[in-house]
């Protein structure tokens, strides 16, 4: 889930040299919108699923490799692409 502060997530208590985790924000216009981020595996099949914060970010902690991230926001959906390394943070930015 989402650990959201000001400023963006927070990774306090978190040891990302052992994680491959993919981050980030959905935003319209460069405004934060709230919905939820599915991630989606190679062939396109739902792996999970999570609500945003407030502030339109969301946070999964995946296995490497490629992913599709799809937002589902009110008046649309983005896919965004991702390729997700261990002990590396993806942050990514999906525009709706």
């Amino acid at each position: 889930m989402c650990g959201a502060t000001t400023g963006g997530l927070s990774r306090e208590g978190i040891d990302v040299s052992k994680e491959t985790i993919i981050e980030g924000t959905i935003q319209r216009d460069g405004t934060p919108v709230t919905g939820y981020v599915r991630l989606l595996n190679e062939d396109g099949e739902f792996t999970a699923e999570v609500p945003t914060s407030a502030t339109g970010a969301f946070r999964f902690f995946a296995a490497p490799g490629s992913w599709t991230l799809r937002a589902l926001v009110p008046g649309g959906t983005a896919d965004r692409k991702v390729v997700a390394t261990q002990g590396e943070v993806a942050e990514v930015l999906i525009s709706v």
